[in-house]
């Protein structure tokens, strides 16, 4: 978390990092802990295609996701998610503590998640939660596209 921490520092971006006992581990688990909307909760998704991996920032009140539209974005036919273990595996976080930001691959973020001033998601440690302007988000992600 400190190679977080670092970057978010030097980028110069509006932030917090919340420290909790309890490991957050849904989006309606989050908005309760954290006293904030569902929507809020930015929950990210790995997903794989032909052309490689891919994170998905999404809105935690958004239901199923369509990956045809998403595959549509990326220009790639095959695409699904991952498994808990290939997210291990390749990211090095468990699912529910991904981070949102610092993944070597291209990000597709929900448009929904800009309707709130704060958004909140992973640190990558299952006990923390990063506060942070959707604006920001995007700009510390390589956004390729949005739904």
């Amino acid at each position: 978390m400190d190679k977080l921490r670092t970057v978010l520092e030097q980028s110069g971006v509006q932030f917090e990092i919340i420290h909790h006992e309890k490991t957050i581990r849904t989006a309606q688990e989050g908005a309760d802990y954290l006293e904030i909307a569902i929507g809020q909760t930015a929950p990210v998704l790995i997903l794989k295609s032909e052309n490689g991996y891919v994170s998905l920032i999404k809105s935690g009140d958004r239901g199923r996701v369509d990956l045809q539209e998403i595959g549509g974005i990326l220009g790639c036919d095959q695409l699904k998610p991952v498994t808990p273990t290939e997210v291990w595996q390749i990211t090095g976080y468990r699912i529910g503590a991904v981070p949102l930001m610092g993944l070597p691959f291209p990000c597709i973020l929900d448009r929904g998640l800009f309707r709130y001033p704060f958004i909140y998601g992973g640190t990558g440690q299952p006990e923390s939660t990063l506060k942070i302007t959707p604006d920001a988000l995007e700009m510390l992600n390589l956004v390729v596209g949005f739904i």
